[in-house]
């Protein structure tokens, strides 16, 4: 994501608490909301004059008709492409990220791990492990030098970072080559120094540089112009840790016993065929896929090479399961979720919350419902303690039966250089950013 965070603040632990969160789920409410939201912002002081200047949908355009659906500024030739870097502060010099070396990954994962996203609270901090940097940093067909990295000359220490990598995104029926921006991580003393501009700007030319001129990129703020607002939903798995460290709360009149209770799960999967994906499975799960994500505005195009880098199981990064069935050997059904742990701040028991987030989900024979408990039930048997999940795709259509409690925070999504007039449901959209 770029700047901000995902999930301002953690759910009650009461089932009885406002089901509707903090965001719209008609388009119509989150264009309210979003202009309610814009006019706050319009005073002078807060304009946002650097976002004002991009090629992005702009707040004074939000539901104009008449504006075309499609990028927003033609290509540049690629001889006017600016060939050298923009200027950092004299004391900092940019470097490329080698994400294979050792030494540069401990870097980054330490600026990451000391300085990357919190809560509002200042409780919680993403905890990004190496691998799975090297996995969302090396899809197939990733430019190295979209790694890009901010150090002092002087004792070359890592003091930011921002990443792309490349994908192919429909919108509606055009397929889009997109960098899929990410990783924007300021060193905390350094965040009066106007450094992630800068930075924006230089991986948007070094992404002109390879002929794609278009991006996909997420954040916790709203800056012009989200295509779509979309709440994280959180399923206690470890329901007594959970509220130990405050990521949860006691429900009115529930204690321990009891809600260690309400969300006990059964001991195995109920699905017919459940098994972990294999190699062998990529060609048929990137099949029902691609039928699946076909209905949404906005999507991955996915092929096989992608499926097999993003969805193959890695121990500790990405679990991915499907049913199979017993007589035609067919796969039905695909669930998969990736590992996303965050350091708790200032805990003198616990100093890690490992957490779940759903990633592609596919039902073709499987109810949703069903299929989801099942991931729920692996991912509880793999010790984690909460699996989160965006109100994407069809994804409303489980979250409260299965127990989720809505979270406080909204992640806006957006798109560099190409408009689309209206705003989406989340359910509209069939697009999940690491």
């Amino acid at each position: 994501m770029v700047d901000s965070n995902k999930s301002s603040g953690p759910p009650e632990e009461t089932p009885s608490h406002n089901p509707n969160g903090n965001v719209p789920s008609e388009s119509d409410l989150a264009l309210d909301e979003i202009t309610e939201k814009v006019q706050e912002s319009l005073g002078l002081e807060k304009r946002h004059k650097f976002w004002e200047s991009q090629p992005v949908g702009q707040f004074k355009d939000l539901g104009d008709t008449s504006l075309p659906e499609d990028p927003i500024e033609a290509p540049t030739p690629l001889s006017e492409v600016k060939q050298e870097p923009y200027n950092l502060p004299t004391m900092y010099e940019w470097i490329t990220c080698d994400i294979d070396s050792d030494e540069m990954c401990t870097k980054v994962y330490n600026l990451l791990a000391n300085n990357y996203v919190e809560d509002d609270e200042n409780m919680f901090r993403f905890n990004y492990s190496k691998e799975f940097l090297r996995w969302a940093l090396r899809p197939p067909g990733y430019f190295k030098s979209w790694h890009i990295g901010v150090r002092v000359k002087s004792s070359k220490k890592l003091v930011a970072f921002i990443t792309g990598v490349p994908a192919r995104i429909r919108v509606r029926d055009e397929i889009v080559t997109m960098a899929e921006v990410n990783f924007l991580c300021v060193h905390k003393k350094l965040r009066s120094k106007r450094l992630a501009p800068v930075m924006i700007k230089e991986v948007t030319r070094r992404v002109h540089l390879e002929n794609i001129w278009q991006a996909a990129y997420t954040a916790g703020i709203i800056i012009p112009t989200p295509i779509t607002s979309c709440q994280y939903w959180h399923r206690s798995l470890n329901p007594k840790k959970l509220i130990e460290v405050g990521f949860s709360r006691l429900g009115p009149r529930m204690t321990m016993s009891r809600t260690i209770k309400l969300y006990k799960l059964p001991e195995s999967t109920v699905t017919p065929g459940f098994r972990k994906m294999g190699l062998h499975d990529v060609p048929a799960v990137t099949h029902i896929l691609r039928n699946y994500l076909s209905r949404f505005v906005v999507a991955p195009d996915f092929s096989e090479h992608d499926v097999e880098h993003w969805l193959l199981p890695t121990e500790g990064v990405i679990d991915s399961y499907v049913a199979e069935s017993s007589k035609t050997h067919e796969i039905t059904d695909f669930c998969s979720f990736y590992t996303l742990p965050s350091s708790i701040l200032g805990n003198k028991n616990h100093s890690t919350l490992k957490a779940a987030y759903s990633y592609y989900n596919v039902c073709t024979k499987t109810p949703l419902l069903q299929l989801m408990n099942d991931a729920l039930i692996v991912a509880k048997q793999k010790e984690f303690d909460v699996f989160n999940a965006l109100d994407v795709m069809n994804n409303d259509t489980f979250l409260k039966e299965l127990k989720f409690g809505p979270g406080d925070g909204s992640l806006h999504y957006y798109l560099y250089n190409y408009r689309i007039r209206h705003t989406l449901k989340p359910s509209e959209l069939g697009l999940v950013l690491l």
